[in-house]
């Protein structure tokens, strides 16, 4: 299945807050945005294709790459002339995701929804301008996303992060859009805007978000927020479908009350703490 690739984020600093903070360290952001490039499939990246992808000059990617280089978070490969990813960024991602209670607790949960109604179900969190994979379920053999953990998928455009959005406290909500509108070009955000405000009508009505083909065509997705006890931290859960197999209506009825459910059961579960 395809699948949709979001468009690279700006360089840090992105918004006006951290342009104004003596605090923020612009070398460090960079360096995390060359290591960002990496998407799945590519092996490696030359210092033209992730200035290109950046848009920092090549002088300050070669130095960038060099550091990270020595740090073991880039592998230089000679004779291609390129940078891999380094042991180093892998430790950092097990180490991450090994902390994780809530992923432990809410698998068998994604698991049984999943073989239940022959769906993937997915968690994920808030990464930059995208919604990172933290967990996968698959109940489908003949359907699934194509996507793995640490994968992401576009906040504007997929249920995950339209759900994300509408589980924020409404001031809150309202800054983040603001925030996520200057990571979007000029002609895509009126659509990406209007997403967002029906989400969060479908939210205000049915406690769950949609995506119907609107990321991905071939998918039809539903989400629910996992809000935290700090409600500014908020997760999403989401069940998708193979859009020839399902309608709007019976995410409604069915799909969409189940998912509900089991976020309260994790949620429960938790104690709210994640």
């Amino acid at each position: 299945m395809a699948i949709a690739r979001s468009r690279q984020p700006p360089v840090p600093p992105q918004t006006e807050a951290q342009r104004v903070d003596p605090n923020f360290v612009t070398a460090v952001a960079r360096a995390f945005a060359i290591l960002r490039c990496y998407r799945r499939g590519e092996r490696a990246l030359g210092n033209k294709e992730l200035a290109t992808r950046t848009g920092l000059p090549r002088s300050t990617i070669a130095r960038l790459t060099h550091t990270l280089t020595e740090l073991g978070y880039l592998e230089r490969l000679p004779a291609l002339e390129k940078y891999a990813l380094g042991i180093a960024v892998v430790g950092f991602g097990q180490t991450f995701l090994s902390a994780l209670d809530l992923r432990q607790t809410a698998r068998p949960f994604m698991q049984e929804l999943a073989n239940a109604v022959k769906a993937s179900v997915a968690l994920a969190a808030r990464s930059g301008e995208g919604m990172m994979f933290l967990e996968l379920a698959h109940g489908n053999p003949t359907f699934a996303l194509g996507v793995a953990v640490g994968e992401r998928v576009p906040r504007g455009t997929s249920a995950l992060g339209r759900a994300c959005a509408a589980g924020l406290p409404p001031e809150t909500r309202e800054q983040r859009i603001l925030e996520f509108s200057r990571t979007v070009r000029a002609e895509d955000w009126p659509a990406a805007l209007r997403g967002f405000r029906e989400a969060f009508a479908d939210y205000e009505k049915y406690g769950f978000c949609f995506s119907l083909g609107d990321w991905n065509k071939e998918v039809y997705a539903v989400s629910v927020p996992l809000v935290s006890n700090d409600p500014n931290k908020v997760l999403a859960f989401s069940c998708s479908l193979p859009a020839r197999g399902v309608t709007r209506e019976h995410l409604i009825r069915d799909i969409g009350p189940r998912l509900r459910d089991m976020r309260d059961r994790v949620h429960r579960a938790l104690g709210g703490v994640f």
